[in-house]
């Protein structure tokens, strides 16, 4: 039994981290919102966005393990030169914002946990240490870390045994979607669709199945495309497991309660603290912090392989500073960037606002590229898409552009 646990636990690892990195603060902040203003009645996106979520992932992976080349340098290869710069250009601004509001919550959380120190310090802290982390230790350690961090996901699945919860009326909302038709509805929907799938998921998950190949010394086969397809799916099941926990706890506490209005995460773990107690409370603060550590090396770094595919930069966390320069300036800029965000006044919640429009016009583009390089036989070989892939991934297609159309409409 054990020795199937351990085959089992080898299989997980970009997948796991992938699914992992994407419940950041910024997605807690979003579903927060989402369950305190219209509490468990959103709890059936959970199940929708899942396989959507499963097939675009897959490709992605599929991509970067045939082609041996992460997303953007696979476009790059097979694509005009504007479309490359196109994707970049709405990438860049949106990824930084988000790192911005990552660490701008991480700041203002842990300053809750110790009063005494200064929000910006502690911004500043977890900025510095993440940089150094990533510049000078190798993949395998940074992959390894990613994983064990994953555990910390798991304080968001224990509050709602802390507190009174109708799992009843949980249950109904899983299983019977509870439509309003109104724009805040509206506007929380195309929000969990964008946070849930973003865009810079699908550059980390292709380069980082590129880095297992090379560190593993990986040759493609069916064993191994299946392997990518158990990580996927444990990965994004983590995720979506925490992000329908993190809905039912505001729903079930900040809703019933009538705090209905959360902008920031800080402001939930606020309100959480009278309403479920000390340790609800100390949860999920902890969780944003152990989220934002797990997430904020995970959009740096694919924004980092962006840039370095598509100039043609040495690239790779398990090189040395000095052989991949571009690549880890791009990383170091990008985190500094994100951290200035917060002097220039520039609040979470408007960067929250804003990635989500740039990833709402990036993702339903994304999603047609991917799906036309992993119908083609002259890239993709034996491995491009069956009938269930092409199935999900054009709802998933659909879906986004609708929630692309609905936030211009509804801003």
């Amino acid at each position: 039994m054990s020795n199937k646990i351990q085959r089992f636990l080898k299989k997980l690892g970009p997948g796991l981290i992938t699914g992992a990195s994407d419940d950041d603060p910024s997605g807690i902040a979003t579903y927060t919102q989402a369950g305190a203003r219209f509490g468990p009645k959103l709890l059936w996106t959970a199940v929708i966005t899942y396989p959507l979520m499963v097939a675009v992932q897959e490709m992605c992976a599929r991509i970067g393990l045939v082609t041996g080349a992460g997303l953007m340098g696979t476009i790059r290869r097979y694509y005009p030169r504007p479309v490359v710069l196109l994707i970049l250009v709405l990438s860049f601004p949106a990824i930084v914002l988000n790192i911005g509001a990552d660490i701008a919550s991480m700041g203002a959380v842990a300053n809750l946990l110790v009063p005494s120190v200064p929000p910006f310090l502690f911004s500043v802290g977890f900025s510095v240490l993440l940089t150094v982390l990533l510049v000078f230790w190798n993949y395998r350690k940074i992959a390894t870390v990613l994983k064990w961090l994953c555990i910390v996901l798991f304080s968001y699945v224990f509050i709602p045994f802390l507190t009174k919860t109708d799992w009843l009326e949980a249950l109904h909302s899983t299983v019977i979607p509870d439509i309003e038709f109104n724009r805040d509805y509206f506007l929380a929907l195309v929000g969990i669709l964008g946070t849930t799938i973003s865009p810079y998921l699908f550059f980390w998950q292709a380069s980082m199945e590129v880095e297992e190949q090379q560190q593993r010394h990986l040759v493609v086969d069916k064993r191994i495309i299946s392997n990518m397809e158990t990580d996927v799916r444990v990965g994004l099941v983590l995720t979506n497991v925490v992000f329908f926990f993190i809905i039912l706890s505001s729903g079930t506490v900040l809703f019933h309660a009538g705090v209905n209005n959360i902008t920031t995460v800080e402001q939930a773990a606020q309100a959480l603290r009278p309403l479920a107690g000390d340790m609800a409370y100390a949860l999920f603060a902890c969780g944003i912090i152990g989220t934002g550590l797990l997430a904020i090396p995970v959009l740096a770094g694919s924004l980092s392989y962006m840039l370095a595919e598509t100039f043609g930069w040495k690239e790779g966390l398990d090189r040395k500073f000095h052989d991949a320069k571009g690549f880890y300036a791009t990383l170091i800029v990008s985190i500094g960037l994100g951290l200035a965000i917060d002097y220039f006044n520039i609040s979470p919640i408007k960067a929250l606002l804003w990635t989500a429009v740039l990833y709402g016009v990036t993702a339903p583009v994304l999603i047609g590229v991917i799906l036309h390089i992993c119908n083609n036989r002259s890239i993709m070989g034996d491995h491009v898409n069956g009938f269930w892939p092409n199935m999900l991934g054009a709802l998933a297609l659909i879906l986004m552009a609708a929630a692309a159309v609905a936030l211009v409409v509804l801003l």
